[in-house]
């Protein structure tokens, strides 16, 4: 902490305080984020819908499994580039 008095009335603006940490912040890795969200993702999702299992016959529940696998990719791909800082990843270093 500084010696200097601090006024309350003095708000940081949230650009300044995301700016000045920005500097600090060490660099994401895309593809590791992008491969770590996916997996933990991917097994929450095994674990709910094999326990949502009991309720619904096999093929259903397969389908559906299919289905995520399938379309989650490009779900966690979209959340990913719309971070802050996402935008210059190139395209063809993701499956």
């Amino acid at each position: 902490m500084s010696s200097e008095s601090h006024d309350p009335r003095e708000i940081p603006i949230l650009t300044e305080t995301i700016e000045a940490g920005a500097e600090d912040a060490a660099p994401c890795d895309f593809d590791a984020a992008h491969a770590a969200i996916l997996a933990e993702a991917l097994k929450l999702a095994d674990s709910l819908l094999r326990q949502a299992a009991r309720d619904i016959d096999t093929k259903r529940f397969e389908n559906l499994f299919d289905r995520l696998r399938a379309e989650l990719p490009a779900l966690v791909d979209r959340v990913m580039r719309e971070q802050p800082g996402a935008a210059g990843e190139p395209d063809e270093a993701r499956d």
